[in-house]
């Protein structure tokens, strides 16, 4: 007795739970038009035509589909305890289905719904109660000829899955109680059925052709160059799916514009109930670049003496690239084309210290143009430049002081008295100042003409005045524009001291006799007979220095003036 009530019990606990849950829900009351139509409910197959169904509370979505007509998707609300109608009228769409066709019939599972190359309810054809039957009453899936993947499902469970090879005038029959066992036999009415109703039912037939998915898919340009487009263009009908590989999931008829680095095609697939249609395009991408550089002229000079450049010629790079977006000439961004004029100078353009043999330049630069696209084209051109020139040091403009003899030139032979030695010093100096005046166009030469205390003061002034114009003139003879000359004559006005003849004299490179230094007043008197040359405008004076060493110089250092004769033998 104590264990029937405790049974007893426990089935009014479960009894009153159910009552309870059955109380949270809702129900949805649905008719629909064709009667024939299939709901699913939030993307799971309930069954067709027209019912009750229980759900829970809140927001479902609600699809009603019948092959040959318009799909219904639409959002209902359930509220807990109360009932929702909906009533769903579907309009249809299409004329005939051509064949061939081939017929699939099912056994089992009346009121699941039969799905064709998909799980979505766009790939829904009908349900099994309507291909069970083909004698007197005729219940026909008609597919067309091909490998079809069946989907039979119903209240969310998968009841079968698997291909079926659909032939035409032929009939499969699917038994789905037996794991989905297929028999195939022949089906001679198919051979009559020519152009067929989408959906057709009667009070206990069904007849429903299924179309044949088509579509096309082109490109606009089948050949571009790395960076161009093509639009791709594609248009289906009778599918429920389109994909475009590299694009993804697209509308049944669109247009994309593409931009491959590559050479790619694409591929197109769309699905529908009636099987799948393919097709693909393909784009080719030209990825060569096209390059080229040159320079003009190829050979330039450069010159430079110390610290200044004197001549650097210029060149004009031109170039020229195609199907390229990065363009540079010696790591610089350019433009595709153009041209930019550059001077070339040597790897080493260093100064050469004084005094030290110039620097010869042979060699040449090489400028290099890079050119590449983001597909991986690349292309590498160079033009080289031949540099020729020299690099030298400042020359030497050797400023030594000029002597003369006593009492030369005079006013009867003003062109007399400048001999050989003096002459050699005077060339030397004119040789390197023209090389200098290279260096700095703006240099003179300052010459400064003395006597020596003996005679009046209007004496020695003519005589330091002609002293300075022969020298000038012999330089002039020797190439230096005469207003690059400039003199200066003091007669006896700033002679030398004895102290800074003894002082010059013990320094002295050309090592005076010793009776010359005995003779401390003659020796005084022979430096101040001088001419002195100043580099300007670096301020560099001559070497005041006798040149004992001179063949000439004993003419030159004597006291008493020598004659005429002596004087033209030593010039």
């Amino acid at each position: 007795m104590r264990r029937f009530v405790c049974l007893l019990t426990l089935v009014m606990a479960l009894g009153l739970s159910a009552t309870a849950s059955f109380a949270q829900n809702g129900k949805l009351k649905i008719k629909v038009s064709p009667k024939q139509a299939y709901v699913f409910v939030d993307g799971n197959a309930i069954r067709d035509g027209g019912q009750s169904i229980p759900l829970a509370p809140g927001k479902h979505t609600v699809v009603v589909v019948n092959y040959g007509y318009k799909i219904s998707t639409q959002d209902v609300t359930i509220d807990a305890g109360k009932t929702t109608s909906l009533d769903v009228k579907l309009d249809s769409y299409g004329g005939t289905v051509p064949g061939p066709f081939g017929d699939v019939q099912f056994k089992g599972n009346p009121r699941a719904a039969v799905l064709s190359n998909g799980t979505t309810p766009g790939y829904f054809v009908g349900h099994v109660d309507e291909f069970d039957w083909d004698w007197i009453w005729h219940q026909n899936l008609l597919l067309p000829p091909g490998t079809h993947h069946i989907t039979v499902t119903r209240e969310g469970k998968t009841i079968w899955s698997g291909d079926v090879n659909v032939v035409a005038n032929k009939k499969v029959t699917v038994n789905l109680n037996k794991n989905g066992a297929q028999t195939t036999s022949d089906w001679k009415r198919g051979e009559k059925l020519k152009d067929v109703q989408r959906f057709k039912a009667g009070m206990a037939s069904a007849q429903i052709a299924v179309a044949a998915p088509t579509g096309s898919f082109s490109a606009s340009q089948a050949n571009i160059n790395c960076g161009q487009s093509s639009t791709l263009t594609w248009q289906s009908a009778e599918t429920v799916d389109s994909n475009v590989s590299g694009i993804g999931t697209v509308a049944q008829s669109g247009s994309q514009s593409v931009s491959p680095h590559a050479t790619t095609t694409y591929d197109y697939t769309a699905t529908g109930p009636g099987g799948t249609v393919k097709n693909s395009s393909t784009v080719n991408v030209n990825t060569k670049v096209d390059a080229s550089l040159t320079a003009n002229p190829a050979e330039v000079h450069y010159h430079k003496i110390g610290d200044k450049v004197l001549q650097q010629d210029s060149t004009t790079l031109t170039w020229q690239t195609s199907n390229a977006d990065s363009i540079s000439v010696d790591g610089k961004t350019v433009a595709a084309s153009g041209t930019e004029t550059v001077q070339p100078v040597p790897a080493d353009t260093s100064t050469v210290p004084e005094g030290q043999p110039a620097r010869n330049v042979d060699e040449t630069k090489n400028y290099t143009l890079n050119a590449s696209n983001v597909c991986g084209g690349s292309a590498t051109e160079t033009a080289g430049v031949h540099i020729v020139g020299t690099v030298e040091p400042i020359p030497t403009v050797t400023l030594q002081s000029v002597f003369y003899p006593t009492d030369y030139p005079d006013k009867r032979h003003p062109q007399d008295g400048l001999v050989h030695s003096q002459q050699d010093v005077l060339t030397t100096l004119a040789t390197g100042f023209k090389k200098y005046l290279e260096y700095d166009p703006d240099a003179k030469l300052s010459i400064e003409a003395h006597a020596d205390v003996r005679g009046s003061r209007t004496f020695n002034q003519d005589l330091s005045e002609r002293r300075v114009e022969r020298i000038k003139q012999f330089l002039v003879d020797q190439g230096i524009s005469a207003d690059k000359i400039e003199t200066a004559a003091y007669g006896k006005d700033r002679p030398l001291d004895r102290a800074s003849v003894k002082q010059l004299e013990s320094s002295n490179p050309n090592t005076p006799p010793k009776a010359r230094l005995r003779a401390v007043r003659s020796d005084w008197l022979a430096y101040n007979r001088r001419v002195d040359i100043i580099l300007l405008p670096a301020n560099k004076e001559s070497t005041r220095f006798f040149p004992h060493s001179a063949s000439d110089s004993g003419l030159v250092w004597q006291v008493p003036k020598p004659s005429l004769k002596k004087v033209e033998a030593a010039q």
